[in-house]
């Protein structure tokens, strides 16, 4: 049983609890009957506000579509506006421009091309929309005046700006080839730079809107004048040269030279006067320099200018090759490339024609000379073949730009170099008759094949042109070509049968060279070269050449004995320990000898020539093997001894060296 107590308190506790839950329901009745009402309240703001909207909505939307309106009306008009400017403008274009076409394009290109790009566009318009408007006739005739003031301008810039290459700068150009040294080639300014983007512009703009194709013809006319005077220009310069300072350097002639053609000719006479020359004196002197020994006859009725024509022809058919490529290049930055073959064809013609009226004129004078019984006439024919077998892979490159097949052979029916190869095939073709009575003369034109050149060489002339012309003896048809072994050998049975006098010829033509070691080298150049024609055919005439070859070696090698005469054990005394003075000065004199004599003799045999490569290693090895074991055993003997406070002025070069120095004899690129 709870106590009393404990039942009256805990009876309090519970009615505290419940008056609590009491009153807070009383406080949650009171806040919902607040929400209800606050709820009432936003719905009832919420009703008006949306009532509110719907009428503003109801007002708005009619205005915006009235602005959507207005401004694609103000659209329109901007647009109608802006296309009726645009259609006025056109209707001034006359006006505007008229002063600049007027004026013309001379030196305001630019704004010239602009006015004439307005004008055609106010043709263009005129005629798709109104071509019956008076305004249309006026702008098209200031197009056509616009047209031809720039097909004046086209004339005048390559008229005044087209200038004759001169003869100095051509044979620069021409000598490039041969020279040792790499060098960048610069191609020749025809036009300068601004003017080549004038007339450029000029060009295209006239085939792509004026769509005229005159000015071609302006231009092949202007450049074709050009390239034809250059190449006469040249020609007349290697006349005066010839005729006042000896004959200029040939292409013809693969000499290996240092100088160039801008410098003064060097005074020497010409390939076939030369031999000319030395052929008269064989009639008056014997060998040995005596009246009368010898019964070589003399060439009567030469004339001399034909040399002089042949050179001049050769130069100007390498000419022709670089003038005509250097024109093609300027050429594709003119004119369009669909009439570019055609306008080429047409601006080197003349320039053509006048290389083949030179070859008729040629042969017609070496014919002449045949019928006199001149058989040195060949001379104005091999080099001319030569030079042209060589040129004619450029030469057929430039042509065949025009669409031509063979273009050196022929060219639309007409030879190019009328009768040059039938003439060389005449000249050689071996009729018993001319080698009985003419045999002497016959002999000595061909030995002037190998004529005396101031680098030792000369006979490597005769299989390029005489070689290939008797191999075309047995045909008719000057296109067959022949293999280089095949000719070798119709040469080789040729000149064993006029090899006596050709070797006195050669014997004599040796003379020419003050320099015993220079004569004994173009000797040996030719002996070595008949040997391999005659080796061919002749086992027995090649022996006796191998002997020839070998003494001529053994000549030359006498040329440097000035050089290891100082310093061989022969000629040296026998020193006692402890040198005086005059010892000392011999060793001295003995080093310097050796080294100026070294240098002498590589400056001066290092522009000599020797063709056959096998010839002209062994005698540098020969040679070196020599001075180097001499000047060796020298510089052991002496290289350490105190003969002087300075050794390096006096020991200038290792054994090493030497042999270097050796190595580049008959190199004129060292």
């Amino acid at each position: 049983m709870i106590p009393p107590q404990e039942a009256s308190a805990r009876r309090r506790e519970i009615e505290d609890k419940l008056k609590q839950e009491e009153e807070t329901l009383s406080f949650i009745r009171d806040s919902l009957e607040k929400s209800d009402q606050l709820t009432k309240n936003m719905v009832s703001i919420l009703s008006s506000f949306e009532s509110r909207l719907m009428k503003l909505e109801n007002s708005i939307i009619p205005v915006h579509k009235q602005t959507e309106n207005l401004q694609r009306l103000q659209e329109n008009v901007e647009k109608t506006l802006s296309c009726l400017d645009h259609v006025i403008s056109y209707y001034h274009v006359a006006s505007d421009t008229e002063k600049i076409i007027r004026e013309g394009p001379a030196g305001r290109l630019e704004e010239y091309l602009g006015s004439m790009a307005k004008i055609q566009k106010a043709v263009e318009y005129f005629q798709d929309n109104s071509p019956d408007s008076p305004e249309l006739n006026k702008v098209k005739l200031l197009f056509e005046r616009g047209k031809e003031s720039l097909e004046s301008e086209f004339r005048s810039l390559m008229t005044r700006h087209s200038k004759v290459v001169s003869p100095v700068l051509i044979l620069d150009l021409i000598s490039g080839e041969d020279e040792l040294e790499a060098q960048e080639e610069v191609p020749l300014e025809h036009l300068p730079e601004g003017v080549l983007q004038d007339v450029t512009r000029i060009s295209r703009w006239l085939v792509e809107y004026g769509r005229n194709q005159d000015f071609m013809n302006v231009y092949y006319q202007i450049r074709s004048s050009q390239l034809d005077r250059s190449i006469k220009g040249l020609k007349e310069h290697f006349r005066k040269s010839s005729s006042s300072s000896g004959v200029p350097y040939s292409p013809a002639i693969p000499n290996k030279r240092k100088d160039t053609p801008t410098k003064k000719p060097i005074k020497r006479p010409g390939t076939i006067r030369k031999a000319q020359n030395l052929l008269k004196q064989y009639s008056q002197h014997g060998l040995d320099g005596k009246k009368g020994g010898s019964n070589l006859i003399p060439l009567e009725g030469r004339d001399d200018t034909l040399d002089v024509e042949t050179d001049a022809y050769i130069h100007c058919v390498s000419a022709f090759v670089k003038l005509a490529q250097s024109e093609y290049q300027l050429l594709m930055d003119v004119i369009p490339e669909h009439h570019q073959k055609k306008t080429f064809d047409s601006l080197i013609q003349d320039a053509l024609d006048g290389l083949m009226l030179e070859g008729e004129n040629i042969v017609s004078a070496a014919r002449k000379a045949i019928i006199r019984h001149d058989f040195s006439a060949v001379l104005t024919v091999f080099p001319i073949l030569r030079h042209l077998k060589q040129t004619k892979p450029e030469f057929d490159q430039v042509l065949q730009v025009c669409g031509w097949g063979r273009p050196l052979e022929t060219q639309g029916g007409r030879p190019v170099l009328p009768g040059l190869a039938s003439q060389g095939k005449h000249l050689l073709r071996p009729h018993s008759s001319a080698l009985k009575v003419n045999g002497s003369s016959f002999c000595r034109a061909l030995g002037k094949g190998t004529h005396s050149r101031g680098d030792g060489t000369g006979g490597e002339a005769l299989q390029g042109g005489a070689g290939e012309q008797l191999a075309r003896s047995g045909t008719s048809s000057s296109a067959t070509s022949y293999s280089s072994e095949f000719s070798k050998r119709l040469l080789s049975t040729y000149i064993c049968k006029v090899l006596g006098n050709l070797q006195l010829n050669l014997l004599s033509k040796s003379k020419v060279y003050e320099d015993p070691a220079l004569s004994a080298i173009f000797l040996h150049n030719n002996y070595n070269y008949i040997l391999k024609l005659v080796a061919v055919t002749q086992k027995t005439a090649e022996r006796s050449y191998r002997e020839h070859i070998e003494q001529q070696i053994q000549t030359y090698q006498r040329s440097w004995l000035k050089v290891t005469d100082y310093i061989a054990e022969k000629n040296l005394p026998v020193f006692q320990p402890g040198l005086r003075d005059k010892e000392r000065q011999m060793i001295k004199e003995r080093f310097k000898g050796f080294n100026d004599g070294l240098e002498e003799l590589c400056k001066i045999q290092k522009a000599w020539a020797i063709p056959d490569m096998e010839q002209r290693d062994k005698i540098r090895q020969a040679q070196k093997n020599i001075v180097r074991e001499t000047y060796g055993a020298f510089l052991h003997r002496y290289g350490s001894v105190p003969f002087t406070k300075n050794p390096e002025k006096y020991i200038k070069y290792r054994v090493e060296q030497v042999g270097d120095m050796i190595d580049r004899l008959f190199d004129t690129s060292a």
